[in-house]
């Protein structure tokens, strides 16, 4: 018989108990959102006994009281659910504890979520040509900003030498000591054993990296026939379970939640400057350093940077990619000064609107109203 499984295997714990109170007094129900369909999502949602696997719809007022596409509901969120008969309502979303997120593509100002609540976040990656530390970087200062705990999983490593995937490892833990590095191959099957320790019962673990890099395939023999809601081949689209085409929230009965993701190709910043820094405190130590408080580490006299980087103290990629981030930032910035300015004029106007019309209206019912 499969063992019972609670709220608590997918992740709820007292944080998100707390939040829901004023929820539960209505008579609505906690669930965790699965996937996003774009018109609709797919959740589990519980009551005392059991839970079930439903097609919820987003209420008018939690879409109307949403300023931004990134306060509406997301993968992984927790919400609470008005189930009546067959129809299932969202109602509210539950405050996240984590939200890994990026700038949404193009000239975008707004920030697109990928995962809500995960704990861990994966980046997938290979020692040959997706190997990228600038990348990495951007992956770093997202992973800090959500909140979750930074992993790198360097795969393929069959395709490679044992001195290159260690040369790469190494690398990647000067860059970031804090981020746990792993070797795997899922083709001979090596590494994932330490993968799968990550994945403990109420454990949300998101996967993430550019196409091609085994991402789909590690999920599936991660999973493996544990994927209880996703067969060989869709009957619908004829797509196999190795094609990625939207973020999904896998529960493995075993214990843990996967958040499976299509790959990503730009990984654009979404954060502030505070956490840019922390991310590069050998750059912010560096700079402190310098003469002048205002250096802009160009030609001015006593510039640390320069000085750094003559000596071979310091990376030049690594300092390129820093002051590529920060103008990233500061146009980011702009752009969202510029968006709420728009937004606060576009609210001015239909107040003024609605001021007038609201004065019509009394005119007109003046006239109407019989004279003694």
């Amino acid at each position: 018989m499969p063992r019972k499984i609670t709220r608590e295997d997918l992740g709820w714990n007292s944080h998100f108990e707390d939040a829901f109170q004023p929820y539960a007094k209505q008579g609505w129900k906690p669930a965790r959102l699965l996937r996003d369909n774009k018109i609709s999502y797919g959740c589990l949602v519980f009551d005392e006994k059991d839970f079930d696997e439903l097609d919820c719809i987003l209420g008018g007022k939690v879409y109307h009281d949403a300023e931004t596409d990134a306060d509406l509901p997301a993968v992984g969120d927790w919400v609470a659910l008005d189930v009546t008969g067959t129809e299932a309502i969202i109602r509210a979303r539950l405050p996240r504890q984590t939200c890994f997120s990026r700038k949404a593509s193009g000239n975008s100002s707004e920030e697109q979520v990928l995962v809500a609540n995960a704990d861990v976040v994966m980046v997938i990656t290979e020692p040959g040509p997706d190997y990228s530390l600038r990348r990495l970087e951007r992956y770093f200062t997202l992973i800090k900003r959500s909140g979750a705990k930074a992993v790198v999983v360097l795969n393929k490593a069959d395709l490679f030498t044992k001195a290159e995937n260690e040369q790469a490892a190494a690398e990647i833990r000067e860059l970031n000591p804090e981020c746990e590095v792993h070797i795997t191959s899922v083709l001979e099957n090596k590494g994932l054993k330490v993968l799968r320790g990550y994945m403990k019962k109420g454990v949300t673990v998101a996967l993430i990296g550019s196409s091609g890099v085994g991402k789909s395939a590690m999920v599936n023999e991660i999973v493996g026939d544990e994927w209880q809601w996703v067969g060989d081949v869709n009957e619908t689209t004829g797509k196999g379970r190795h094609t990625t085409t939207a973020r999904e929230l896998i529960l493995l009965p075993r214990g843990g939640i996967l958040v499976d993701n299509p790959g990503i190709k730009e990984v654009q910043m979404w954060t502030n400057e505070t956490i840019l820094r922390e991310s590069f405190t050998d750059i912010e130590d560096l700079a402190s350093q310098c003469k002048y408080h205002d250096c802009k580490h160009g030609k001015d006299a006593g510039c640390a940077l320069r000085a750094a980087l003559a000596d071979g103290t310091l990376d030049a990629a690594r300092l390129e990619g820093f002051l590529k981030l920060e103008d990233e930032i500061a146009q980011l910035k702009k752009r969202q000064k510029k968006r709420q300015m728009t937004v606060e004029r576009i609210h001015k106007r239909d107040h003024k609107i609605k001021a007038r019309n609201r004065e019509d209206r009394i005119d007109i019912e003046s006239d109407l109203k019989p004279r003694a």
